[in-house]
Order: structure tokens, then C-alpha cells, then sequence
């Protein structure tokens, strides 16, 4: 695992998204895995910059990690809506290309197990892109989630739905269930990289990149992984124990990530 610490968190998200264009020019075929929340609205906004600056994404396929269970694509809350909203009308991408659970399906069971096929026919994933909750999950992997897991439903926890109660109307509940990518999807990828800023995220990144590989903190999972980047701002990075020597090997973040 690759530790990133930039010194702000503009500093962060540039870096970031410099590491997604970087991939996205190196292969005209990318299949990005792509994340929702706070965290990644300053991340899209840099890809859409960087786009009028030249990026294409016109080669480039796309699948979100997760959707509410319930949610017709067109509902202002859908993970479909925000992507549409935030990304993929400011990008040259083809939008047949671009593929986030069906939160309406008939059969939910059924659509987890036909996005996790299309994954797989797409040639699986070349690079996933990760927020972290405060609790440690990543998609909707909650504390508890098998680490072997593929796309299936999940439960969310409370402090999950109050976390998102801001994107939901007065009167409407935020769903209690989500379709996701399993942990098992996500270190599938060929290559992973986590964006964390902010205080509120310090613990949760501490547990990931230096606790113990366990399903209490999905994200720790990523320790597993070959070539898992996190890239993160000295707030996020606060709780870190071994700061000094991950600023030696990629000081303020700089240098060769992934490999």
C-alpha cells in the first residue's frame, strides 16, 4: 500500500485525480469502478477541469460501486443522478458506458449478481476509485462484511443512513439497503485508489492502513492488495503513527504510486 500525504486537501485532490487522468491517458479501454459521497465532489469537479483541458473519456467504461435498494435511476438521491449530475454530463463520455446498480429492480438479488457478470464480461476492473467511511466501509461494506465478498445487498448501518439524511428530502427515509460491490469485487481490480480528507476521517484511516486486516474496518482489506494507493490530506493522515516514514518514501506526496 502506497501512503500519499499532501499538504492540504486541495493538495489531495489534485493529486488524486492527476492519478486517475494518468490512467485514463495510458489506456483508451480504462474500466474505472467510480465512488460517490462528500469526498468525491472536489474530485469530479478537478476531472471535469481537466477534461477541458484536453482528458478524454470518450473510450473510457464506468461502474459505480454501489446504489440504493429502492431508487429509480431518475430519483434525485440515486447514485445515477449524481453521477450524471456531477461527472458524466461535463465529460465526453459515451453514457451507455456508464453502469450503476438497478436500485429498482424487480429482483434485487438478481441485479447484484448480473452487475457483479458485467463486470467480469467488461474484463473486470483496471482501476477502482474509493472513499472511506468514518466507520471503515468502502462501497457499502459495512463493519462485518465478508472480505471475500462479490456485489450483493447489504444492510446499512444507522450511522451510515444518518450520514446520508442530508441527501434526502423532509419527509422522505434514506433506503435501509444498498446493492454494492463486494470487498471481494473491489480488490479484484487491477489497481485501487483511495481518496480520504478532513479530521472526521483520521480514525478510520488509521485502521485501514495500520490496524489489523480485519472485517471490523473493511477497508483494511486494502493492505491486501498489490497496487492500492490512498491518497490523503495531514488532516486525514493525523492518526497515522508511521507519518514520518511514509513522507520519506513519497514526500507530500509525491513520487511513483502503485508500484
Amino acid at each position: 500500500m502506497k501512503v500519499l500525504i499532501c499538504e492540504n486537501h486541495d493538495a489531495a485532490v489534485r493529486r488524486a485525480a492527476g492519478l486517475i487522468a494518468d490512467h485514463v491517458r495510458g489506456r483508451a479501454d480504462a474500466v474505472l469502478g467510480l465512488a460517490t459521497g462528500g469526498t468525491m465532489l472536489p474530485l469530479y469537479e478537478r476531472l471535469a477541469a481537466l477534461h477541458r483541458e484536453g482528458l478524454s473519456f470518450a473510450g473510457v467504461t464506468t461502474f459505480n460501486l454501489d446504489e440504493y435498494v429502492g431508487l429509480a435511476p431518475d430519483h434525485p438521491a440515486s447514485y445515477r443522478t449524481y453521477m450524471n449530475d456531477l461527472l458524466f454530463r461535463h465529460i465526453d463520455i459515451d453514457i451507455a458506458r456508464t453502469h450503476l446498480p438497478r436500485g429498482d429492480a424487480a429482483d434485487p438479488t438478481a441485479e447484484a449478481v448480473r452487475y457483479e457478470a458485467m463486470i467480469a464480461e467488461a474484463g473486470g476492473l483496471s482501476l477502482q476509485l474509493l472513499g472511506v467511511g468514518r466507520n471503515g466501509h468502502i462501497g457499502f461494506n459495512e463493519p462485518t462484511s465478508s472480505l471475500a465478498s462479490p456485489t450483493r445487498i447489504k444492510t446499512l448501518t444507522e450511522s451510515t443512513r444518518a450520514a446520508n439524511r442530508q441527501y434526502f428530502g423532509p419527509d422522505e427515509t434514506p433506503p435501509a439497503y444498498a446493492i454494492t460491490m463486494g470487498v471481494g469485487t473491489i480488490l479484484a481490480a487491477r489497481e485501487c485508489l483511495l481518496l480520504a480528507t478532513g479530521a472526521t476521517k483520521a480514525e478510520a484511516v488509521a485502521a485501514m492502513v495500520e490496524g489489523p486486516v480485519a472485517a471490523v474496518c473493511p477497508a483494511s482489506a486494502l493492505q491486501m492488495h498489490a497496487r492500492a494507493t490512498v491518497v490523503l490530506d495531514r488532516d486525514a493522515a493525523a492518526g497515522l503513527k508511521l507519518t514520518d516514514y511514509y513522507q520519506n518514501v513519497h514526500p507530500d506526496g509525491e513520487g511513483t504510486p502503485f508500484d
